[in-house]
């Protein structure tokens, strides 16, 4: 009731998740089919499906789990309500309605005029006047939702315990001591990052992951892992070298971020100047990119991302758990505080 949202994701991954909940229930050794006297397993098919196609079988098990997650989630929050709401003698419509009036802020014309000149180059053309009233609309009904978001928030907080035991799909991650990381190794939570260089969703995610290296320090590292998406960006793979060029000269994260404060110039010549820029040795640095050093490496690394079924970037991992492009902080603020919770960190 109070998480529209995950209507239309049921809407679109109705068939998919109808299909799969189907079997489901059925454990690896579990016979699926017979040919004479020969067995085929469930494991056996979901070997082939991940030899095959990895990310349409990754994509299923975290659609089956989202689904299933975002039923939860609305669940809880329909009993948090219903318990607030009886408390009160009224019913669970008029306590929602109530409560979000107090929470929800304003939206003035100020916040509408801005809105407009942030996103002026999705206006079409089309003039502040004519765009208003729409504006207008979407900024109160995103208050609304925030306002709702906050008060089940406040309910989970003062309300009983919950705790969710319901698993999440995990990948399994080979870490390379040589990957480029912050924080500890022995970190409860592990963030590893699947990113290219010249990917703008890249570039607009790493703020968010430099913010939650500062929010859990100690608790959590930060691993880097390239996956250059050369179709598209045509300087990714060698800026993906050179990126390893200066990981050997103990200068990666630097000029991580050097790359990503030019992406539109990523040329060889601009990859060399930006070593110099940072007092890398630019001799050795040079030699390094001009030999292609680590062109198996990032063509392993490549290899690597597309068997795990990755196909766009940022991929990102929470211990594990997938999370597909440039998501807001609280999707990660997330996935984080119930892996520490998990831990018992």
């Amino acid at each position: 009731m109070y998480h529209a949202r995950m209507r239309t994701a049921c809407i679109a991954l109705g068939l998919l998740i109808s299909l799969a909940c189907s079997s489901q229930a059925q454990q690896p050794g579990d016979v699926a089919a017979r040919v004479g006297d020969h067995a085929i397993t469930v494991k056996e098919l979901d070997d082939r499906w991940q030899k095959e196609e990895p990310a349409q079988k990754a994509q299923a098990e975290q659609a089956i789990y989202d689904g299933r997650r975002s039923a939860l989630d609305a669940i809880i929050a329909d009993m948090l309500v219903e318990q607030a709401a009886k408390s009160k003698g009224i019913s669970a419509e008029a306590f929602v309605q109530a409560e979000v009036a107090k929470r929800m802020k304003p939206v003035n014309d100020t916040d509408v005029r801005n809105f407009y000149v942030q996103n002026s180059e999705r206006m079409q053309n089309r003039t502040f006047e004519q765009m208003s009233s729409a504006i207008q609309r979407y900024l109160q009904d995103q208050a609304q939702n925030t306002a709702k978001e906050d008060l089940i928030a406040e309910l989970k907080k003062g309300g009983p315990a919950i705790r969710v035991v319901m698993e999440a799909p995990r990948t399994a991650l080979t870490i390379n001591p040589d990957d480029p990381s912050e924080g500890k190794a022995d970190a409860p939570v592990t963030v590893v990052e699947f990113s290219d260089f010249q990917c703008p969703f890249c570039q607009r995610v790493w703020p968010t992951l430099k913010q939650l290296r500062m929010k859990y320090g100690d608790k959590m590292r930060l691993v880097w892992k390239d996956f250059p998406l050369t179709q598209i960006h045509p300087q990714a793979f060698v800026a993906a070298q050179a990126g390893n060029c200066a990981r050997e000269q103990g200068k990666f994260w630097e000029y991580h971020d050097k790359l990503f404060g030019n992406q539109s110039a990523l040329q060889p010549a601009n990859l060399k100047q930006y070593a110099a820029d940072l007092g890398l040795d630019t001799a050795k640095f040079n030699q390094c990119l001009d030999s292609s050093k680590y062109e198996a490496r990032v063509q392993a690394a490549l290899g690597v991302g597309g068997g795990l079924g990755i196909g766009s970037t940022p991929t990102v991992y929470v211990n594990g758990r997938m999370i597909n492009g440039a998501q807001p902080i609280e999707v990660f603020q997330s996935v984080i505080d119930e892996e520490l919770a998990r831990a018992g960190k």
